[in-house]
């Protein structure tokens, strides 16, 4: 079976206590070897790396950050418990954070000024970012630019914007993933940018419980998921899903350094 890796998900969420055990059970069984569990708040970065911690040697790792929608509920800045939370061993990128202009759930220029300093705390950890990017792509961009947010790298998570946009992600050293959403019959122009992102720049993610894969539409996403991704990708790219996931599985030991954690 192919060795797949879920770059983005959420499994600390309450969504997923009452069957958590099964749900990394189905993943094992599908080839998932290694999930990011994203922390997007306070309590959700300490979840993740708890949940990191009750698991060892399992394969799940953490990142910590702010989502865009609750900058104003930190004051437009990163609180002092998710930076020490960042700089554990266990968490290997800072995020999710970035732009939210879909949903304004926090005013714009908060988000941009907190979307800065996670980009300043990655340079300073040598972490790579997690980005949420969502009708922001402009703005996203000229900020990671800026901020010399290529000094640490990072992923444009769920990738929704154009081939322009994510050409100019790739040249800041950006990797490029890609969710559910990609396997929608609608988006047609999503999987032509997907042909042409690098194979060495590519990354799969569910992103669960959110976005699951055609499918699964109307259900929970889980990580098992990430293999009908995976599926899709292989297909619009024309090569097989072994070799897809092969370089996938490298591509984010490669960002993450997985490959130096025990």
């Amino acid at each position: 079976m192919e060795r797949l890796v879920d770059t983005h998900c959420h499994i600390a969420m309450d969504d997923f206590t009452p069957d958590l055990e099964e749900v990394l059970e189905r993943a094992r069984l599908s080839g998932v070897e290694r999930m990011l569990v994203v922390g997007s708040d306070e309590r959700g970065g300490e979840e993740a790396l708890g949940l990191v911690r009750r698991y060892p040697g399992s394969g799940l790792y953490a990142a910590a950050g702010i989502h865009p929608h609750d900058s104003a509920t930190v004051l437009g800045r990163i609180p002092e418990r998710t930076r020490e939370r960042a700089r554990e061993e266990s968490v290997v990128a800072v995020g999710e954070t970035g732009l939210d202009y879909y949903y304004d759930h926090s005013p714009r220029g908060v988000q941009r000024d907190l979307f800065a300093l996670h980009i300043a705390l990655s340079r300073e950890l040598g972490k790579p970012l997690v980005v949420h990017v969502r009708d922001a792509y402009e703005d996203a961009l000229d900020i990671l630019r800026a901020e010399k947010a290529s000094d640490a790298g990072g992923v444009i998570h769920c990738f929704s914007g154009d081939r322009e946009h994510a050409v100019v992600a790739l040249e800041m050293g950006f990797f490029i993933s890609f969710a559910g959403p990609l396997t929608y019959p609608k988006n047609s122009s999503l999987r032509e940018t997907a042909a042409l992102v690098p194979l060495d720049m590519v990354l799969c993610e569910t992103d669960s419980p959110y976005l699951s894969p055609q499918p699964r539409r109307g259900k929970r996403n889980e990580p098992a998921n990430v293999r009908h991704v995976y599926e899709t990708l292989s297909a619009v790219r024309k090569i097989p899903l072994d070799v897809l996931a092969e370089a996938v599985r490298l591509n984010a030991e490669r960002l993450f350094g997985w490959s130096s954690q025990k």
